[in-house]
């Protein structure tokens, strides 16, 4: 079991590049993907008992890491996370012997009632230290260590302590969870609410990374939402660029949850997710 100070001694493992999130309408392009080292699915998509999906099966039988990304736990909410869920996405890791698991810093429900959608947490000590218990409950259910995901929000909660990046840091720091960090998110929140993702950045403990997610989206009346749905803009891909000037990501994943592209389409997008990783590394290999 994982807990508190556990640090980020357990990741993918060498050299997994870039990954793509596993959908079934992706499942025949992604299993021609010769180079593919690493995927992630959605945990609650899969039954704990097994068996695996026959193309999840293949690609774990390639030696293909898989990461169980969770969506219902909600780690952030006021009630204890249901033990069940945590459960079942302890089960799902073994089942996929998988090197480590994921989760959002977000509620999808109170009080019985379903969000039906990620929703922020209050930045307050008070939601903070909630937060953080909910974390380490789920850690000594969990077989693997968690990573933790910032997410994409439209706004905030009024009377905030402290800034998201503070938060995250603090709930880090009191957890010893890992860290997921989309970079699309954070291209989102900083156009919206109108910061400097880079200052963001240069605050976080990016040794921490477990890995990075990146993802396309499209902006309404002046609103730029993240929908996993369009091809990486250049404003992400400029982002990861950044970071890995500034770290070596253990691996970089792709989201793509609907209007699938064609297959050209699609391989075009992950080459220019490569270059961006590339760039950035040769960045950061150039600094004395």
């Amino acid at each position: 079991m994982t807990g508190p100070g556990s640090g980020p001694s357990v990741g993918l493992g060498p050299s997994p590049g870039v990954g793509i999130g596993w959908r079934a309408e992706l499942a025949r392009f992604i299993a021609g993907m010769d180079d593919l080292r690493f995927v992630e699915v959605i945990a609650e998509g899969l039954t704990a008992t097994g068996p695996l999906p026959g193309p999840l099966a293949q690609l774990r039988a390639r030696g293909v890491r898989v990461v169980p990304h969770g969506v219902r736990l909600s780690l952030g909410g006021a009630d204890k996370p249901d033990r069940r869920r945590i459960a079942h996405l302890a089960r799902v890791a073994e089942l996929l012997d998988a090197p480590l698991v994921s989760e959002h810093v977000a509620f999808v429900r109170a009080g019985g009632t379903e969000a039906g959608h990620l929703m922020p947490v209050p930045r307050t000590r008070e939601a903070l230290q909630i937060v953080a218990e909910n974390v380490r409950q789920a850690q000594d259910q969990l077989p693997v260590p968690l990573a933790l995901e910032q997410i994409a929000a439209l706004v905030d909660w009024p009377e905030a302590e402290m800034d998201e990046a503070a938060f995250l840091c603090e709930l880090l720091d009191r957890t010893g969870a890992l860290l997921l960090l989309d970079v699309a998110n954070l291209y989102a929140n900083a156009r919206n609410h109108r910061y400097d993702p880079l200052s963001f950045l240069d605050r976080l403990p990016l040794d921490r990374i477990a890995y990075v997610h990146v993802a396309g989206g499209l902006e309404r009346d002046g609103v730029y939402h993240d929908t996993h749905t369009r091809a990486v803009p250049p404003g992400v891909l400029q982002l990861l660029e950044e970071l890995c000037a500034r770290t070596s990501p253990p691996g970089v994943l792709l989201e793509r949850d609907d209007d699938f592209p064609p297959d050209a389409e699609l391989a075009a997008e992950l080459d220019r997710i490569r270059a961006a990783v590339n760039r950035g590394a040769r960045g950061r290999a150039a600094v004395p």
